[in-house]
């Protein structure tokens, strides 16, 4: 029997192995779409590991879809295209046998994989629907938003002048990063973005507190615990990066994070779904957020 979990795990330790401290460059930024991943069926955003499994693909759209529902649209996926493998979750009711010799009702999670296409796999589609270039002015209003995202949290954010740390602190409650001016620009991203997505890493941790989702932070770099929660933080960060339109580099500090993530992959294989889960959760707590009053945050 296919052990999904195994699969998945084996996929993402792959990359991280193959790419090193720059394991996240497959999901954000330079290779492929760094958009959040859409169902064509539905128009709705995946979620868990399945937008990590589709960023891994490398595609260059965010759409996809099952052959049978690009046919539907009148698309055809070209002929020796590969499919992309995601997850879906089901219950099911059984009933189980007792000793006694009775039955009672069960639910069980299912869990089964299926196959996907992208969109720049497939021929016949509409021009209207053609990705387009984005214009100057598109690009600050996605800056703008990104930074009114953060505002909007409502978070406790200090900005400090040329430091070199950027951090979440349970015990006071607040985080702490350096200005945006400290930060440099890449290809694929400006200072600014860059600063954003560093706060957004943050925000997701302090997602984590007590008072909000009460995640465990760990108490060292090198327990589980603590690789676990920036496991889900940087995936919560790439989550609303893709949903902002913010591109970022990964982080100067992943290498030392790495070898601990990878520990805990290959001793869990639920490890990578769990945390994908996670960050989903945070990411969809701090977009709950977003109806109250903007919190002015300085870049």
């Amino acid at each position: 029997m296919k052990d999904v979990y195994a699969e998945v795990t084996a996929k993402v330790v792959g990359l991280m192995e193959t790419h090193g401290a720059n394991w996240t460059k497959p999901w954000v930024g330079t290779a492929g779409s760094s958009a959040m991943t859409t169902s064509i069926s539905t128009g709705n955003q995946y979620t868990g590991v399945n937008v990590v499994l589709l960023w891994a693909a490398g595609r260059t759209d965010s759409r996809w879809g099952t052959y049978k529902a690009w046919s539907e649209k009148g698309c055809q996926v070209r002929k020796g295209e590969t499919a992309t493998h995601i997850i879906f979750f089901k219950s099911l009711d059984i009933k189980e046998k007792q000793a006694d010799g009775s039955q009672t009702d069960k639910t069980i999670p299912l869990l089964k994989s299926f196959a996907v296409f992208c969109a720049d796999q497939v021929d016949g589609l509409p021009m209207n629907e053609q990705a387009q270039p984005e214009t100057a002015e598109q690009a600050d209003a996605r800056v703008a938003l990104a930074l009114d995202f953060v505002a909007r949290a409502g978070a406790n954010i200090e900005i400090l002048n040329g430091s070199a740390r950027a951090y979440y602190s349970p015990t006071v409650d607040k985080i702490v990063v350096p200005a945006a001016a400290d930060f440099v620009g890449t290809a694929t991203s400006s200072p600014v973005e860059a600063f954003a997505g560093v706060v957004l890493h943050e925000l997701i941790h302090w997602t984590g507190h007590k008072n909000r989702l009460a995640r465990t932070f760990g108490t060292s770099h090198g327990d589980a615990d603590y690789a676990k929660e920036e496991l889900v933080a940087e995936l919560g960060a790439a989550f609303l990066c893709a949903d902002l339109g913010i591109s970022t580099e990964p982080r100067a500090d992943h290498a030392q994070y790495l070898t601990s993530w990878l520990r805990v992959l290959k001793d869990d294989k639920k490890a990578i779904i769990r945390a994908a889960s996670l960050a989903s959760k945070a990411a969809g707590f701090l977009q709950g957020l977003q109806a109250v009053e903007p919190v002015a945050v300085a870049a």
